[in-house]
């Protein structure tokens, strides 16, 4: 132990409940490892017991995943359980659930047909439905994974009970970040078990989810935990002046400092074949530094405040750009964090198509159904427009009576029939992906717009890294029937399990994401970017509240770099932070 500093081993010679306080880079995480690593090898685990570590983003627990393996052997990582937040509630749920539910199982509501089922559910009433439609139904929201479960754990002293003796130390990673269910979680928990909380309250953007400034006041009073604050040791971007800048961000005072490693860019505005020109420049610029650097491999994250402008940005980092003169700027390959609700539900609604239906109306059916899912949930949380939302109720109502006005809703339908029409008229080979792109192709030729709009929501699956997985389920199913029978089925719970997983994922290379998405993530470099009217990291009228939360946007936007951060803003109206 001899790296660490005083207060680090101090902190795993500590018992009882603790309170880790810390900013980016300050080795919370790897401190808790090696408490772990100490509990484990000092045999004050019983058998059967297990030290719990929960974060909330898959990717945050694949990294963390690797960094015990470093430290503990397989022998002992057996005894440390690593999980997300909503994993381990739902292996609670789904081992114990029966005891709030005895009349009928519970079921999972995936996000793809959640979104679906309450588009036209108004914001203020969806977390009323979402308890009625576990109440009356039995479908479980992941909304409500932190609130049943510590209803469950309440309800039960006995479970309470077995699984605290099954954990009695648990780690508690982002903890400024968690709701009220999730601290109701924690709390139930803590009367018997051990906790580590590992905290920054500026790292706290999640408000908008429930997360609480008070949160770790409440944790301090609860459970009188030892207090440690690792505030000013940073390991991640260590020698450079990034963390300074971001801490200077919260209170100002950058205004009046020049920083290593950090550079700002004011972009002036361009419109049409320029509007991101800048931006391309600057990652072209930092390619370069980086593979003339000669280490290896490395990562690059450019990182936008909105998923539209995050869109925006992938498309144009693909598309090569001529300028007059014979100038170009190449294509840039890259990985984009996209919403996975219209990719998902466009992918089953092609694995629908590749199931075999006894008639073309049944298949014309099948396909207006699944269509009606995929407008009214394709955007995820965002309500669709009275437009789509008219459309997917005109559409139920003509599979119900068989009937529909307006001329633009019949070539919907006449579409789905030619469609269904033709898919019988094909031939499958058993090849997935060929006959998946057979289907998705009489998706693409349709003249019907939303029918368009499921074809390219399914070309993004690629993007998503999903394509492997469908194909192998898709061939388990041709290997079985000769055919793709229960291929609607298949896919919904291939993309569920995927929603479960914490495989390793590969961090180098480029990748386009909003900020909220790269929390817990490190890269080499990382450019921020905003636009020039949307996908703004402040507005110039925003409140003083909402700049507040802006700010710790930023500072956990720029604490994301390892090596160098480069944040562009229009030179006309620049973000007033910096």
């Amino acid at each position: 132990m001899s790296e660490l500093s005083v207060e680090k081993k101090r902190l795993i010679d500590t018992p009882g409940n603790i309170l880790a306080l810390g900013g980016p880079g300050s080795g919370k995480t790897y401190i808790a490892l090696r408490k772990a690593e100490h509990e484990i090898r000092s045999g004050k685990l019983l058998r059967g017991q297990h030290i719990l570590f929960l974060s909330f983003a898959r990717a945050t627990i694949a990294r963390v995943a690797q960094q015990a393996g470093k430290l503990i052997s397989n022998t002992e990582k057996q005894a440390l359980e690593i999980n997300t937040y909503h994993g381990f509630a739902w292996k609670l749920l789904r081992s114990h659930g029966y005891l709030l539910k005895a009349d009928k199982p519970i079921r999972l509501l995936p996000p793809p047909d959640a979104a679906s089922r309450l588009a036209e559910i108004d914001p203020a009433e969806r977390m009323a439905e979402k308890r009625r439609l576990f109440q009356e139904e039995g479908l479980l929201h992941f909304d409500l994974f932190a609130a049943i479960s510590a209803e469950l754990l309440l309800r039960s002293k006995a479970l309470s009970s077995i699984i605290c003796d099954t954990y009695p130390l648990i780690i508690l990673d982002e903890f400024q970040d968690t709701n009220k269910d999730e601290w109701q979680m924690i709390h139930t928990l803590g009367t018997r078990s051990r906790l580590i909380a590992l905290a920054d309250a500026e790292q706290r953007i999640y408000e908008f989810r429930g997360a609480d400034p008070k949160r770790i006041g409440e944790y301090a009073t609860a459970f009188s935990p030892t207090q440690f604050d690792f505030g000013s040791e940073n390991n991640r971007s260590n020698g450079t002046d990034i963390v300074t800048f971001g801490n200077d961000l919260l209170s100002g005072r950058n205004k009046s400092k020049s920083y290593n490693d950090v550079s700002a860019i004011y972009y002036q505005i361009r419109k049409g074949n320029g509007i991101h020109l800048d931006l391309k420049h600057a990652v072209l610029k930092v390619l370069k530094r980086l593979n003339e650097s000669g280490v290896g491999p490395w990562s690059l994250a450019v990182l936008v405040p909105s998923k539209r402008l995050m869109l925006e940005v992938s498309d144009y980092l693909l598309t090569e750009q001529k300028f007059l003169g014979g100038a170009r700027l190449p294509s840039i390959r890259h990985d984009v964090a996209l919403e996975t609700t219209g990719p998902s539900l466009a992918a089953v609604l092609i694995a629908s198509l590749l199931e075999t239906a006894t008639t073309p109306i049944e298949t014309a059916q099948r396909l207006i159904r699944e269509l009606c899912a995929h407008m009214r949930g394709r955007k995820g949380d965002e309500p669709p427009s009275q437009g789509i939302l008219g459309l997917s109720g005109a559409l139920s109502i003509y599979l119900d009576c068989g009937s529909i006005k307006g001329s633009k809703r019949m070539l919907v339908v006449e579409e789905c029939v030619r469609i269904a029409e033709n898919r019988h008229a094909m031939r499958l080979i058993g090849d997935p992906w060929e006959d998946w792109l057979m289907v998705r192709k009489l998706l693409e030729d349709s003249v019907a717009d939303s029918i368009q709009r499921v074809a390219n929501d399914a070309k993004y699956l690629r993007l998503l890294h999903k394509g492997a997985i469908l194909r192998s389920r898709l061939n388990e199913l041709w290997r079985m029937y000769g055919n793709y029978t229960g291929a609607a089925d298949a896919v919904r719970n291939a993309l569920l399990q995927e929603h479960f997983s914490s495989s390793t994922k590969n961090w180098s290379g480029i990748h386009v994401m909003t900020i909220h998405k790269a929390k817990g993530k490190e890269f080499d470099e990382v450019i921020v970017y905003e636009g020039c009217h949307q996908g703004r990291i402040v507005h110039s009228k925003a409140s003083d509240e909402d700049a507040a939360q802006a700010r710790l946007k930023l500072r956990v936007a720029v604490t994301r770099a390892m090596k160098h951060v480069t944040i562009l803003t229009p030179k006309n109206d620049a973000c007033f932070f910096l």
